[in-house]
């Protein structure tokens, strides 16, 4: 998306929140719904916009963990290196992703269809090891398994 168009996806946004400061955390969630990530430019409109200090604006931004100050893929794969997850193979799995994608965790993939991301756990140890890809948990997991899984997503 080119930032013209980003930008008034921004305006659009805060439009819709009535400019209301104690609302940026949903308004940053709505903005990377759309843009897939916070670009530097829809928060420099955000600051302007709700007249906060872009360093208030970036502090909340990199705070959480859901947000992402880079371009992420269109499907965010997490695999969970939980100790349950660790020791019936996620390491392996997560190799096995790594290799396939071409990229290592904390990357998209060059055509923004994938970001692999690593997490401690979700919660779901009886089903080790176990990736969730977007909202979708995979689990009782394989190398062998991976790249059909994968392939539903591209």
């Amino acid at each position: 998306m080119e930032v013209g168009a980003v930008l008034d996806k921004v305006d659009s946004i805060i439009d819709s929140y009535k400019g209301e400061e104690e609302l940026l955390i949903s308004l940053l969630q709505d903005i990377q719904a759309e843009c897939n990530y916070l670009p530097r430019e829809a928060l420099i409109k955000v600051s302007e916009r709700l007249d906060v200090s872009l360093s208030q604006v970036f502090s909340v931004a990199t705070f959480f963990k859901a947000f992402s100050l880079k371009p992420r893929g269109r499907h965010i794969i997490n695999v969970c290196l939980g100790t349950a997850c660790h020791v019936r193979g996620g390491k392996g799995i997560l190799a096995k992703i790594e290799r396939d994608l071409g990229i290592e965790a904390g990357e998209p993939t060059q055509d923004l269809r994938f970001t692999l991301e690593t997490v401690r756990c979700v919660g779901c140890c009886s089903l080790a090891p176990v990736m969730v890809i977007d909202e979708e948990t995979h689990g009782r997991l394989s190398q062998e398994k991976v790249p059909r899984i994968l392939e539903n997503y591209r």
